[in-house]
């Protein structure tokens, strides 16, 4: 029976059967691929003699391993090389399109997939990488899956999943200047904790996350899966569909149609959800993580929290990040020399993150390696045709091809040693960008400029009043 919410007048749509093992078959609407989870998969079809269900239902796109400084093939990495050559020959045997780099639209599959138009209000969407959850922005069902499920998906265009619970979060109120979508994420984190999502679809609200802009959206849904949540949407609204109208692979002629469609499976005003949280968005600072995960993470003005406010297991973790991080507890985290500053990602590689990072970087200089990275080539072209690359090359940093690059390193983009960096992607778990003694510190476009600019993290504002 649905409660009125957009998770459950979509999970209905989708369903196939009840499973004997409790679970439930649902319909897979959008298949997304990339070179890492689907090598095994595609060879789990090949094995058995099993053709793709429904190639036209399946994109794929490399963007793990791709190198984002010299793309002369053969790569000079073996292994992304044969990554990447795989990829080409699954996708060509099994009849799925391909958005290779000589096609123009490759990129990091969470940023090139939607500016295609493939994700709508209403789909069910899985691809076998944890972020997935970045297609709720459009009102879609998104999940993450693994290689095994990958192979089912491709198989049957089906998939076996347990319900979720919805957790409706609310930023009432409005952002202050200089407070972006990464920073309600991190602060969302930081107030449930990593495991607050667990069990749950969250489902953002409120007059903060009505005033961003599609790309704003993709960033805090982007992040649910790090709050412990197996997926996050938005209800769809006027900018969604200005967004996806006129797109490629967006519905033409029936656009209004599809729009009306669109409307009809919103959260209705009286939607009863499992958990409310409520958050006040002015409350929001810059946010800078700490420690070894998301949730350890303050606003920019904030010192790390006392160990004596932590007990047993939680105030051990809590230690042993600060011993990785080679940080005290009590002290501000303003200042703190970074080596490399890494402006990307899945997250914050879109248009509106390059122009926030190169509003603050223009006419200045840059004190530390600076690698800005555009989530898909036409990300790149639309930044280059904005002048942003100058901007970025003017100010000593490196602008460089699409691709998931330093977020977390399979590819030439990584940390070394102990370097620190201040970096605008999603995670920073111990040695998530290359090193395994690197530390990393999350944060906004605007707040990783700023630290460019400074050598040590600093506090935006300052930049955006200058």
């Amino acid at each position: 029976m649905s409660n009125g919410t957009l998770y459950d007048k979509v999970w209905e749509k989708h369903v196939v059967a009840k499973l004997p093992t409790g679970q439930t078959q649902v319909f897979v609407g959008r298949h997304l691929i990339h070179e890492v989870t689907s090598p095994q998969a595609f060879e789990m079809l090949r094995e058995k003699g099993i053709k793709a269900k429904f190639p036209q239902f399946s994109k794929a796109v490399v963007d793990h391993v791709i190198p984002t400084h010299d793309r002369k093939r053969p790569f000079a990495d073996a292994e992304a090389e044969l990554m990447t050559a795989t990829l080409e020959k699954n996708a060509k045997e099994f009849g799925i399109e391909e958005f290779s780099e000589s096609s123009g639209k490759q990129g990091v599959c969470h940023v090139a997939f939607p500016e295609q138009g493939l994700i709508w209000p209403g789909q069910l969407v899985v691809c076998g990488d944890s972020h997935t959850c970045t297609y709720g922005a459009f009102g879609a069902l998104a999940f993450g899956i693994g290689t095994t499920q990958v192979s089912h998906v491709l198989a049957t265009q089906t998939m076996a999943m347990d319900k979720l619970k919805v957790k409706r979060v609310n930023f009432n109120g409005e952002l202050n200047a200089g407070v972006t979508a990464k920073d309600m994420a991190l602060y969302l984190i930081r107030k449930l904790g990593v495991k607050g999502g667990v069990g749950f679809a969250f489902e953002f609200g409120g007059k903060a996350v009505e005033s961003l802009g599609m790309e704003g959206r993709m960033t805090l849904c982007n992040m649910a899966v790090e709050g412990g949540a197996r997926s996050g949407y938005m209800n769809p609204d006027e900018k969604t569909f200005e967004f996806l109208k006129g797109r490629n692979f967006a519905p033409k002629k029936d656009f209004e149609k599809a729009v009306s469609y669109w409307k009809s499976i919103a959260s209705e005003k009286n939607a009863i959800y499992d958990s409310v949280v409520d958050f006040n968005a002015s409350e929001i600072t810059p946010m800078v993580s700490w420690g070894v995960n998301p949730e350890q993470s303050i606003g920019i003005g904030e010192r790390i929290p006392s160990l004596d406010s932590f007990e047993g297991k939680a105030r051990e973790e809590m230690q042993d990040a600060l011993n990785y991080m080679g940080l005290q507890e009590g002290k501000e985290l303003l200042g703190t020399p970074v080596d490399v500053v890494f402006i990307g990602s899945c997250t914050n590689g879109r248009l509106s993150d390059l122009e926030a990072a190169a509003k603050i970087l223009q006419g200045k200089k840059v004190a530390v390696k600076t690698l800005v990275v555009p989530g898909s080539q036409i990300m790149k072209r639309q930044a280059e045709e904005k002048g942003l690359d100058k901007v970025f090359k003017d100010a000593g940093a490196e602008w460089r091809f699409a691709g998931c690059s330093m977020c977390l390193a399979m590819n030439p983009d990584k940390l070394e040693g102990n370097q620190r960096s201040a970096s605008t992607s999603n995670r920073n778990f111990k040695g998530r960008q290359g090193s395994p003694t690197g530390r990393t510190h999350l944060m906004s476009p605007l707040t990783a400029a700023a630290t460019a600019i400074e050598g040590k993290i600093a506090n935006p504002l300052k930049h955006l009043r200058n």
